[in-house]
């Protein structure tokens, strides 16, 4: 009987799936594809929740095949993450007048990043004090204390590592390693890599110009080749977004989510809030936040069901250069930052509304500026040593709870709705990463700002 119905709850899967190709069939916009694979994974995915228990073996089982859908679209994303970064930012350093600017790019970025950390690390106290959040209280059960040893055990790793030592694990020692996405920082230590290969191509080709020139056409085939890989793959977003979302929502106990209410509530008027900020800071460089929320829609919505900043890489250098007008170098770059580096929503608003909702069990005054003034400290640095000891928004909060001398076991309350807020947090990150590209092409003189302006098609690269 379980297995009969394991079988209709994937059939059912293979019905919308189908729902989905026939679209695509009739040249459906790519961007209407996406958003009818999230809003029919949401109504497979309650409808599951509906009928079957939490605790349902038929669910697991179930949801064991939607994962080969939504977690193997995830995979072949990550597959294409490392050549795309590597052949685009050496292509675009080749592009480069001088290896000089480089270094404004770079800086650019990581001060755009850097400072909206902060700011997303001041929302998230607010909202934290603004609706009364305190860990004393919460429930606790034999999860959340699992989840709090874990927790504690996990922390030995990031105590023995000093940010120094952190910021080291960047350099490439072995990149070959490093592009089987072997350490946390590989992502980072790729770019670096490409970035030295791409400076040392221009010096080349300055001083052997003939054979500079077929290193040039290697790389612009090698490029052009990672191009249509990238495609292809983006090709199946809708049924990856399908499957992620109907996972989610089937498995997310309501219950749960009833318990915490107030602190969902509270995160996702903060990760709100902020998301409103980069439409500020948009603003202000003199461009129409509408045209940018319109366009950047379908990666935010990849990002919020993947749950994985670097899986959406790809669909952010694709919005950057054929939505945004952001150049190749500086889409890469932010991107590839963005995904380790300044997170406004994992290593930003998240640690600091915890240590805001653990600071009255350890006796301090979550109100007293003194405090507020080194948490926001503490969150912004961090955020540069997240990519070097890994795990996203858990290492984030690990590190600035045992730096502001919190127990880091309370973080283990939340778990029970980690998914639910999780995908909030890495569409943050990701709207952050794109107003960096954005800033910074716009600071550096090198934004197209016709291609910003004109209409949003969908992801013409897609339907190309």
């Amino acid at each position: 009987m379980n297995v009969g119905l394991v079988i209709l709850n994937v059939l059912l899967l293979v019905v919308l799936i189908g729902v989905l190709f026939w679209m695509q069939r009739k040249h459906v916009s790519f961007t209407k594809r996406v958003f009818t694979g999230l809003l029919l994974g949401i109504v497979l995915g309650a409808l599951i929740q509906w009928i079957y228990p939490a605790d349902s073996k038929i669910v697991s089982d179930s949801m064991e095949w939607y994962s080969l859908i939504g977690n193997g679209y995830v995979g072949l994303l990550q597959m294409v993450v490392i050549p795309l970064i590597m052949v685009s930012i050496i292509m675009a350093i080749l592009k480069l007048s001088g290896g000089q600017n480089l270094g404004k790019i770079s800086t650019s970025i990581l001060l755009v990043l850097l400072l909206t950390t902060a700011v997303a690390s001041a929302v998230g106290i607010a909202a934290a004090l603004g609706f009364g959040l305190s860990a004393e209280g919460m429930p606790v059960g034999e999860t959340e204390q699992q989840r709090g040893t874990v927790l504690e055990e996990r922390l030995g790793e990031v105590e023995d590592k000093s940010l120094p030592a952190q910021l080291l694990e960047f350099i490439p020692t072995n990149p070959f390693e490093d592009m089987t996405g072997a350490r946390p920082s590989s992502t980072l230590a790729v770019v670096i890599f490409s970035a030295f290969v791409g400076v040392a191509a221009l010096g080349f080709m300055r001083k052997h110009p003939e054979q500079g020139e077929v290193f040039r056409n290697l790389m612009e085939s090698i490029y052009g080749v990672v191009m249509r890989l990238v495609t292809i793959i983006l090709r199946l977003t809708p049924y990856g977004i399908l499957a992620l979302i109907a996972k989610m929502v089937a498995t997310t106990s309501g219950q749960d989510i009833m318990n915490l209410f107030k602190f969902v509530i509270a995160s996702y008027v903060a990760l709100i809030a902020m998301f409103i900020i980069h439409l500020v800071i948009l603003a202000f460089s003199g461009l129409n936040p509408f045209q940018y929320v319109k366009k950047i829609i379908p990666t935010l919505t990849f990002a919020f069901t993947s749950r994985s900043s670097a899986a959406t890489i790809p669909l952010n250098v694709e919005t950057q250069t054929h939505k945004l007008g952001v150049s190749e170098g500086i889409a890469n770059l932010s991107a590839s930052f963005g995904a380790t580096i300044g997170q406004n929503g994992c290593a930003g608003i998240y640690p600091s509304m915890l240590a805001i909702m653990i600071a009255p069990t350890v006796g301090i005054n979550p109100l007293d500026w003194q405090f507020i003034l080194t948490l926001i400290a503490v969150v912004t640095i961090s955020s540069l040593g997240v990519a070097g000891v890994g795990g996203g928004a858990t290492f984030a909060a690990l590190i600035v709870l045992s730096t502001m001398n919190m127990p880091v076991a309370l973080a283990g309350l939340l778990i029970s709705i980690e998914p639910l807020i999780d995908m909030g947090r890495t569409a943050l990150n990701v709207s952050g990463s794109l107003t960096a590209g954005v800033v910074s092409s716009r600071v550096l003189k090198e934004h197209d700002r016709e291609k910003y302006d004109e209409p949003d098609r969908g992801l013409d690269t897609v339907e190309a």
